[in-house]
């Protein structure tokens, strides 16, 4: 009997998981607004590689829960996007965008 207890004790101790290291927990980093943090109060519609940040591959405007811009300046950022557009800075299509 000591010899099934014992193997019992050895399987039920190989079963448990034992880490070296802990396992790493992914942490996710907070979003924020890059213009709160800079200080950015004006958003030049004339800088065409700025703008890009906040477009993606088809010439969309990137959401907020993306980007992390605060609603203020997400506004001013489509609006900058809209005008570089209509000056021909930006394309309304992004075929080749980036």
């Amino acid at each position: 009997m000591s010899e099934a207890t014992t193997s019992a004790a050895q399987s039920a101790a190989s079963n448990e998981v034992r880490y070296l290291t802990p396992p790493p927990i992914e942490v996710k980093k907070s979003k924020y607004c890059r213009f709160k943090k800079y200080g950015i109060k004006y958003i030049d519609y004339k800088n065409p590689d700025f703008l890009k940040n906040f477009i993606n591959e088809q010439g969309k405007l990137l959401p907020t829960r993306i980007t992390g811009n605060s609603s203020k300046y997400q506004r001013k950022v489509a609006q900058a996007v809209k005008r570089a557009r209509h000056m021909a800075l930006l394309p309304f299509v992004g075929d080749l965008l980036k």
